[in-house]
């Protein structure tokens, strides 16, 4: 593993008091903001993954997020775990304010963890856990290529602080779990699938990399294509770990392991793969179901 050294270009902030220095804490609710019932997921996980990213450079001492190997090539915060919780996205309306409380710690030598409490006028509409690692790519322009890189420069690792999502993250790629969300590893059946192809201009983002928020929105497709539930049918909790990325122009599947139905509830396991059957992604989501009108 290579060891980045970042240059320390200021005394950095201190970014576990829940403020992130330069980026305002509120933001106002529009049609930007929205989708179907309530506040957007993707809209959400983007921008608390540019938080994240933020957080990264005021804790490294950067003005602006410009981290680099000693070559001068680009270094990036790749997301190996994402988790949504206590979600309540209908609570929020047009032209309501969001206040953002976000915190930054590091838990390994290479992972950093953020947590961000979301709250409306009517209390907290969503609690997110984000937990990335540093990588660049080994061969330019080559998304399969990419390598983890463990940085110097940035705060030490805060004693005693551990993150449930890193933790699903390790379990799951190590094949060390019983059940999550009520889902069985022994009992994963593909019921069903779909062929996925990402969109340059809309699912990648500007390093050229397969967004991480694109996989949430994947899965929503997935669920729509195969299981048709009523629209309105909004997140309660979702659980995202990632395993690798595509090129421009590739193809993905989106494999159904596992569904359940309860009274007002939909939940479901569903696995994103390269065409050749490599995972890309786990997804585990509950969804509250609108009531029958």
């Amino acid at each position: 593993m290579s060891v980045i050294p970042f240059p320390r270009r200021s005394t950095a902030p201190d970014v576990r008091s829940g403020a992130i220095p330069g980026l305002d804490p509120e933001v106002m609710v529009g049609m930007p903001h929205l989708g179907f019932g309530g506040l957007s997921e993707t809209w959400l996980l983007k921008e608390c993954g540019h938080r994240h990213w933020l957080a990264l450079a005021q804790a490294a001492g950067q003005r602006v997020p410009d981290f680099r190997d000693a070559t001068g090539a680009p270094v990036y915060a790749a997301f190996c775990g994402v988790s949504l919780a206590n979600a309540r996205l209908d609570r929020v309306a047009e032209n309501d304010t969001l206040i953002f409380a976000s915190t930054l710690a590091r838990i390994s030598a290479t992972q950093f963890v953020s947590r961000h409490s979301v709250r409306a006028p009517d209390g907290v509409v969503a609690e997110l856990e984000l937990v990335s690692v540093f990588v660049k790519r080994q061969v330019e322009g080559r998304n399969r290529s990419v390598a983890r890189v463990r940085p110097e420069g940035l705060p030490p690792l805060d004693p005693g602080e551990v993150s449930r999502t890193s933790a699903l993250a390790a379990a799951l790629r190590g094949g060390e779990w019983d059940t999550h969300m009520g889902f069985a590893r022994t009992q994963a059946h593909e019921c069903a699938r779909v062929m996925l192809t990402p969109c340059p201009s809309q699912d990648f983002n500007g390093a050229h990399f397969l967004y991480f928020a694109a996989f949430q929105a994947f899965a929503d497709r997935a669920e729509w294509e195969l299981l048709a539930p009523p629209a309105g049918t909004l997140t309660l909790a979702r659980d995202l770990v990632y395993h690798g990325n595509i090129e421009p122009g590739e193809r993905l599947a989106a494999c159904l392991l596992g569904v359940r139905e309860t009274p007002g509830e939909l939940a479901h396991w569903l696995r994103l793969a390269r065409e050749d059957g490599t995972p890309l992604a786990d997804i585990f989501t509950r969804r509250a179901l609108p009531p029958i009108r």
